[in-house]
């Protein structure tokens, strides 16, 4: 049984906040991942959207297309005009071989406006759930279909973001749709990423290791900052630079056979942390807690 590490390149650069690491050309966040021992990264805005084109790029860092995230809008678009949106996302994934999609409802989400608090995220009412799981269990069966599967990222700031919202999303949606198991939004909504993982371990297909300065995480919380304003002040790090409590987490995806992706997905203010050195200190942390948990790690 094993596993790959990769990242994604909001070390480097941020999608939500395009003047973080604005300057910062893709080629340095692709050799700088390399150097710091990653096997592939997630998609990012500096990335070519073309297979044929990003295909050599990441073939000349001897790289792979880990996964991209996906802006869904299936409160609002019906399942055939989210797949036709999808496709060339999907051909893309598909095309250069990464098998897992990460999928976010973005209707009324927040965690992309600075002057907006977390604590107004958008919420459901109970015919909405049932529409949307609905919804993104076809869609979810359609892109399986064409060979990758989805998995669902809870986030701050979007309609799924606790424990509890999870255990709804997936009690509530067919097996299709997997589960992306973020640590460090988690974490921020005050859940439990163990439980999470024992809970629904036949679901997860996909981990991002994010990590939480707890202090800076309490001073989000009790001045109800946006999230925005919360990763600017650094509430992020790559995993074993936090509180995030690693190892039994590790282990229990290991003794569920989870065999798939794990990336330090990590945003930070590159100016302020180093992108290459904290590339390094997140892979190296996973290194060695791969070794704890008895993985093996592929290339």
């Amino acid at each position: 049984m094993s596993v790959k590490l990769g990242i994604n390149p909001l070390t480097w650069t941020n999608d939500d906040l395009p003047e973080l690491g604005g300057e910062t050309p893709l080629e340095q966040c692709l050799s700088e991942g390399r150097q710091a021992g990653f096997s592939g990264f997630e998609l990012g805005h500096k990335f070519p959207r073309k297979p044929e084109v990003l295909g050599p790029i990441l073939q000349h860092h001897q790289l792979s297309l880990v996964s991209g995230w996906y802006s869904a809008e299936l409160l609002t678009r019906s399942v055939d005009e989210e797949i036709k949106a999808i496709q060339d996302h999907l051909v893309l994934l598909r095309e250069l071989g990464a098998k897992v999609m990460v999928f976010c409802e973005v209707t009324g989400c927040v965690h992309g406006q600075r002057n907006t608090p977390i604590s107004h995220s958008p919420r459901m009412n109970d015919s909405q759930w049932e529409e949307f799981t609905k919804r993104l269990t076809q869609v979810a069966d359609y892109t399986l279909g064409q060979g990758v599967q989805i998995v669902y990222h809870h986030h701050m700031g979007t309609i799924v973001e606790t424990e509890e919202d999870i255990d709804r999303l997936m009690a509530l949606t067919g097996d299709s749709v997997g589960l992306l198991l973020d640590t460090g939004h988690l974490a921020y909504a005050g859940g439990d990423p163990l439980a999470i993982q024992q809970r629904h371990a036949d679901r997860i297909n996909h981990v991002h290791c994010k990590d939480i300065r707890r202090s800076v995480l309490a001073d989000a919380r009790n001045r109800n900052l946006s999230f925005l304003d919360s990763v600017l002040n650094g509430v992020f790090t790559v995993p074993g630079d936090g509180c995030v409590d690693y190892l039994p987490i590790f282990k229990g995806l290991k003794a569920s056979g989870y065999e798939g992706w794990l990336v330090v997905e990590a945003e930070q203010d590159p100016a302020i942390a180093h992108p290459l050195t904290y590339a390094t200190m997140g892979h190296d942390n996973l290194v060695r807690l791969c070794e704890d948990a008895g993985f093996t790690l592929s290339h």
